[in-house]
């Protein structure tokens, strides 16, 4: 029986396609998601606008696999039938966190992948996430935590992919709300604060929330505070490396502030610029 079940493996090694695991590649190589209902056609305008190599590594993301991870927190309508985002994920060299780009994305923001990336875990690596027609972009996390996984040769536990991808939604929820710049900053400076202090219980942690949205100027539903409760208590109860996070969003500060930076009035500039010598000091006392 066991000689049978190597047979088979060896069977199926010879005939898959090889994978190149963290130790093959290297600062400014590429691996590509596609979903897997494009046309020929798509895929290579899209292999095109990536400025794919043509020996690219291409992983295929299923409509089943959107479901799996996305089913949860959005309407199935909106999730669809087809898989067509597509993402090209680019190693980047060490230390230099997550950036992001898209086209066709109606719905969520660079920043919001940004945040949820950095709680899947992963780092130091350009993304562009496209599509051949104009998408919410909710189902692309999916194909680039997939990919992440191959190119760190590196399983991310399933609970952190599900809270990654809750978290993206939720902050694109708020964004319709409160302006997709605030939903942003508003996460991001919350697991700051978690990372710096973890919250003991609901109080602790709603008035963290509390503080982030004055420190931001705007104003929570009821609906939505329960919302963000329920999304940060799943977090923090996680197998987080917070200090990892804490070290992600200090490189995307930047990014994030000067997304922020086109908002009028200056008196709210002032907040968003204190915010971010708060950020820093936050960060400084953890590694202390």
């Amino acid at each position: 029986m066991m000689k049978k079940f190597f047979i088979l493996l060896l069977i199926t090694l010879i005939f898959i396609q090889p994978i190149r695991s963290f130790a093959d590649m290297v600062e400014g190589d590429m691996i590509v998601t596609l979903g897997e209902n494009l046309t020929e056609d798509q895929k290579n305008k899209l292999l095109e606008e990536m400025n794919a190599p043509k020996d690219v590594q291409i992983v295929t993301v299923s409509n089943q696999e959107e479901h799996q991870y996305l089913g949860k927190y959005v309407a199935k309508s909106l999730i669809g039938t087809k898989a067509i985002s597509s993402s090209a994920i680019t190693i980047a060299p060490k230390g230099s966190g997550i950036t992001v780009k898209t086209n066709n994305i109606n719905w969520v923001t660079d920043e919001m992948y940004v945040n949820a990336l950095i709680t899947a875990g992963v780092k130091d690596a350009n993304i562009y996430i496209t599509a051949p027609i104009s998408v919410s972009g909710t189902a692309a996390l999916t194909g680039i935590i997939k990919a992440y996984e191959i190119s760190a040769d590196k399983a991310i536990p399933e609970d952190v992919k599900q809270a990654a991808n809750q978290e993206m939604v939720e902050t694109a929820k708020l964004g319709d709300s409160i302006g997709e710049k605030n939903a942003a900053a508003l996460i991001a400076k919350v697991k700051e604060e978690i990372a710096k202090n973890k919250p003991q219980n609901d109080e602790e942690l709603r008035k963290i929330i509390e503080q982030a949205a004055k420190d931001l100027n705007v104003s929570l539903t009821d609906e939505e505070m329960q919302r963000l409760m329920d999304l940060f208590n799943k977090l923090k109860d996680l197998n987080i490396d917070w200090n990892q996070v804490s070290d992600q969003l200090n490189k995307a500060k930047d990014r994030i502030s000067k997304f922020l930076s086109s908002e009028e009035g200056q008196g709210f500039l002032e907040k968003i610029k204190q915010f971010f010598i708060w950020l820093i000091d936050a960060i400084k006392s953890i590694f202390s």
